[in-house]
């Protein structure tokens, strides 16, 4: 497994050792100890979850607050999605900044996302199925949230607005500076 920086202090992306032949392929994806020596963290993921969605659709911006805010590992397990995470830590050098990766299942990689993220994607190809290891307990009266299409963050999404799939609850999300204060 190898470890990449991102640009925002905490995130890394993970690229697992893939080994391929003429059957198809192998890859450990999750492995506590190695995840912890590579990471030089302690992190004990204690839910999986996992969506199916289809090409256009956008999740998020979502977090949780509080006691039940999250730490995710997450990554692809069929097609190709553009995920991207903001960094909501008053007092991070990377507040308010953005970063995106494409995570598909050719690849395989893994973008961790520390405490204090939001996090979304958008799909990207016909369909996709997202997995997350969260450390955290899912808590609903701590979800919270970013409207995807928020003017301070402007956002790529890598699609035309016309292709967006949108839930209900997502477009009702709050703006970034209405989180903010």
């Amino acid at each position: 497994m190898k470890l990449l920086e991102t640009p925002l202090k905490g995130c890394f992306i993970l690229e697992p050792s893939v080994y391929k032949d003429e059957r198809g392929f192998f890859y450990e994806s999750y492995n506590k100890k190695r995840f912890n020596e590579v990471t030089n963290l302690n992190i004990d993921f204690v839910q999986d979850n996992q969506s199916a969605s289809l090409y256009g659709v956008i999740r998020g911006l979502h977090f949780q607050t509080g006691e039940f805010a999250q730490s995710k590992l997450v990554r692809v397990l069929l097609g190709k999605v553009l995920d991207v995470i903001v960094d909501l830590r008053k007092g991070s050098e990377t507040f308010g900044q953005q970063f995106s990766i494409i995570l598909d299942d050719v690849d395989h990689k893994q973008l961790f996302v520390p405490k204090g993220f939001a996090h979304g994607f958008i799909t990207l190809s016909e369909r996709s199925i997202f997995s997350y290891k969260c450390d955290n307990f899912y808590d609903k009266d701590s979800e919270n949230g970013i409207i995807y299409n928020d003017a301070t963050l402007s956002i790529n999404w890598h699609l035309p607005r016309e292709d967006f799939i949108i839930s209900e609850k997502d477009i009702l999300l709050p703006t970034f500076k209405e989180i903010i204060t």
